[in-house]
């Protein structure tokens, strides 16, 4: 029997995350379905790639479907389209950076259908997507995830890290720590750009100490210093992503007073800067509180 894949939302991570699993399709005789709330761009990828673009009904042929979408709302949206539809047996994987509890409303709903649900949201950004060397934390039931685990063609590392929204709760508290080293490197370096400190030494003393991080190593060198603040991974997302580890935080009854503020920072940086600026931009609101450039 032919299997069948779907990738649905191809975006700046869905697209090429989608390349790598029409490829690997092609390799293995079976058939890879793209779709996008965009048809053109769909139609776009399956010319360069190879996949067949279908509207939604089309997925109810599909064995394995992944998702790759901006939030858990643009999820429901989809299912509510196709949910009944569903192959029985199927599994679908959402990729999307979403929320623990949608996570558990969607597979609760799907399980219904017979569909296994896993939360796989993914790290590594689109150089990793492009490279098909993405870390995947995968929430839910490990036997579903031993079924398709071969289908993670976009993956480098794939962790399953407990039961549906795990892998979401991770997701979110991992870039609440990237927020948070960001911000506290940027309040770093404005201190020492207002203390008539070069930037670029201090950054070497630090990426050679114990203050350095993937912020203080790659980000702010590359983003920040050169002023080019490229649009990778937006403000608004990093915002959203913060809010939902502040919402793991509030679940748990635990005490995160660093990430329960980091949340409102993002959330002032995404207001005042602007959301779809690249997430590195939140630095500019430290700047203007500083009256200083971090260069």
């Amino acid at each position: 029997m032919t299997r069948i894949a779907a990738f649905l939302g191809l975006g700046a991570m869905g697209g090429p995350m989608a390349a790598h699993v029409v490829r690997q399709m092609q390799r293995q005789g079976g058939r890879a379905l793209v779709w996008n709330r965009t048809r053109e761009k769909a139609e776009r990828h399956a010319a360069e790639f190879g996949g067949e673009v279908v509207d939604l009904p089309g997925l109810a042929e599909a064995d394995v479907i992944f998702t790759c979408l901006p939030t858990s709302a643009e999820v429901d949206e989809v299912l509510d389209g196709v949910a009944d539809g569903l192959k029985e047996g199927a599994t679908w994987v959402d990729c999307t950076s979403g929320h623990p509890e949608a996570a558990r409303r969607q597979a609760a709903r799907l399980v219904e259908r017979g569909v296994a649900f896993l939360d796989a949201p993914v790290s590594g950004g689109t150089s990793g997507a492009q490279a098909g060397t993405l870390t995947v934390m995968v929430g839910g039931d490990a036997a579903a995830l031993g079924r398709v685990r071969d289908s993670f063609a976009f993956a480098g590392k794939v962790v399953h890290v407990g039961d549906v929204g795990s892998g979401f709760a991770v997701k979110a508290v991992n870039n609440a720590l990237l927020a948070v080293t960001l911000w506290a490197t940027g309040e770093g370096l404005a201190a020492l750009a207002r203390s008539g400190v070069n930037l670029g030494a201090a950054l070497e003393v630090i990426n050679a100490s114990s203050g350095r991080s993937n912020a203080s190593q790659n980000l702010i060198p590359a983003r920040v210093l050169t002023r080019e603040f490229p649009a990778t991974f937006g403000l608004g997302l990093l915002a959203k992503d913060a809010g939902i580890a502040a919402d793991v935080v509030r679940e748990a009854r635990a005490s995160a007073p660093v990430l329960m503020q980091v949340e409102a920072l993002m959330r002032a940086a995404a207001t005042v800067i602007g959301a779809d600026e690249d997430h590195t931009a939140a630095l500019r609101l430290i700047e203007r509180m500083n009256a200083t450039e971090i260069k």
